[in-house]
């Protein structure tokens, strides 16, 4: 099964792919949101005819404390555009919390302050989710 992974902003937002297989997650190329910050349907349609996912794990934002912010009602709404729009109905949040930190002590790391651009950051956090979601639905 092939899965999209998704790490929601309201400027970027991160992309990575994997299959259920081989359980091993990939980044792609970040999704940028046109500059009213509205989401670009368009390269999401490119993206789900590309790789036509059977499941969609997209990182819900959560204070540490667990209780939700702004951005997790935000994350809602788009999981709700992904349904209506790409009749994907296997859609499933997982706990995103410290993976943007992750991510940026990974690139940090591989290149110092140079290498931490918000695309690959995003990006990353994506592939950070879904590695997360395989090691915790074996």
């Amino acid at each position: 099964m092939t899965l999209l992974a998704f790490d929601y902003g309201t400027k970027n937002i991160g992309v990575a792919v994997g299959q259920s297989f081989i359980r091993i997650a990939h980044t792609l190329k970040v999704i940028k949101n046109k500059r009213s910050g509205a989401i670009n349907w368009l390269k999401f349609s490119n993206l789900f005819n590309q790789w036509k996912p059977e499941k969609i794990i997209i990182g819900l934002p959560l204070q540490m404390d667990g209780s939700q912010q702004y951005t997790t009602i935000l994350v809602k709404k788009f999981a709700f555009h992904i349904k209506k729009k790409f009749n994907i109905n296997n859609i499933e949040f997982h706990d995103e919390r410290l993976s943007t930190v992750e991510a940026k002590c990974i690139l940090f790391s591989i290149g110092g302050w140079k290498k931490l651009q918000k695309s690959d950051i995003n990006s990353l956090s994506a592939s950070i989710i879904l590695q997360s979601w395989f090691e915790n639905n074996k």
